[in-house]
């Protein structure tokens, strides 16, 4: 097995207890509003560590992650998750862990800070350019976020 580690940042314009609070402590409500035809469903737990959660994304072929929350830090705004199952993993995955935390931007949004950790099987490597096209389609989704939560400055306040 193969560990692999990268640390990225993504700006957001939206201040970090609201972020998180929408991310984090609301995902299951939050995400579907962001993105339609994705069902979130908790398997086991209630919504702190080791809480398990089935992700089925409509758009391209019904695929799904099975995502397990390590760390929830409301405090510090840390929230460490893994995905554990599902179509991003591939077949040369086995376990992708993100730690990650929110903090204050100059302007008064969010950095998100993260690092991935990738656990391979077998002698499977993970490329930094393997990563950075994962990172690039992640990025969609934090732009997406960002103008949900700038259309609706009424929630999650």
């Amino acid at each position: 097995m193969g560990v692999f580690s990268f640390e990225s940042e993504t700006v957001v314009a939206v201040a970090p207890a609201r972020l998180f609070k929408a991310y984090v402590l609301d995902g299951v409500n939050f995400f579907p509003k962001v993105i339609p035809g994705m069902k979130i469903e908790i398997l086991e737990g209630d919504g702190g560590a080791g809480t398990v959660k089935n992700i089925t994304f409509a758009v391209p072929h019904n695929t799904h992650v099975k995502h397990r929350i390590d760390l929830v830090d409301k405090e510090s705004l840390v929230y460490n998750y893994s995905i554990i199952e599902g179509h991003v993993l591939g077949e040369d995955t086995e376990k992708l862990e993100f730690k990650s935390k929110i903090v204050p931007s100059p302007d008064g949004g969010s950095i998100w800070k993260s690092t991935a950790t990738y656990y391979t099987k077998g002698d499977a490597v993970i490329t930094e350019e393997k990563h950075k096209a994962a990172e690039e389609r992640g990025k969609g989704l934090y732009k997406a976020i960002e103008a949900y939560l700038l259309n609706n400055p009424n929630e999650y306040n």
